[in-house]
């Protein structure tokens, strides 16, 4: 891996997580992000340091040989592209212990919390279909 390329495990099945990474794409204008879709046939294969079912529930990233998780990654990544103002706070003492309580129950609620933002805001995308939530072949959003 570069170096000074922030690799970041992201779920690709969660219509929130998808928004927010390409949100961070479109920002990327040195190429700086990498992004892996831990729901790849061959994620196991090709990053076996990373545990997927941990990475499924907080956020995993890497970093000059370093694995970042949870708010690390979203402070990273949004520095890297230029908008390190608008994440700052994420570092301030008490902001930063709220924000990371936060992270984490929006994580673990991320599915459902995405299909609210779609069915009453149309935000984002329709991810049920048939009863089925997520089909692997419809949400993977970035491009493998």
């Amino acid at each position: 891996m570069k170096n000074n390329v922030l690799t970041i495990f992201y779920d690709g099945y969660c219509p929130l997580c998808c928004a927010e990474m390409n949100q961070l794409k479109q920002c990327d204008k040195n190429n700086v992000i990498e992004l892996v879709n831990l729901r790849h046939d061959n994620f196991s294969l090709n990053y076996p340091h990373i545990n997927t079912k941990v990475a499924l529930r907080v956020l995993h990233g890497e970093y000059q040989g370093k694995v970042l998780q949870a708010l690390d990654v979203t402070y990273q990544a949004w520095r890297m592209v230029g908008k390190g103002i608008y994440v700052a706070p994420l570092k301030f003492p008490v902001i930063k212990q709220i924000a990371n309580v936060s992270y984490l129950v929006i994580a673990k609620y991320r599915q459902p919390i995405s299909s609210f933002l779609h069915r009453y805001l149309g935000i984002g995308k329709a991810h049920c279909e048939n009863g089925t939530c997520y089909p692997t072949s419809r949400i993977n959003c970035w491009r493998e």
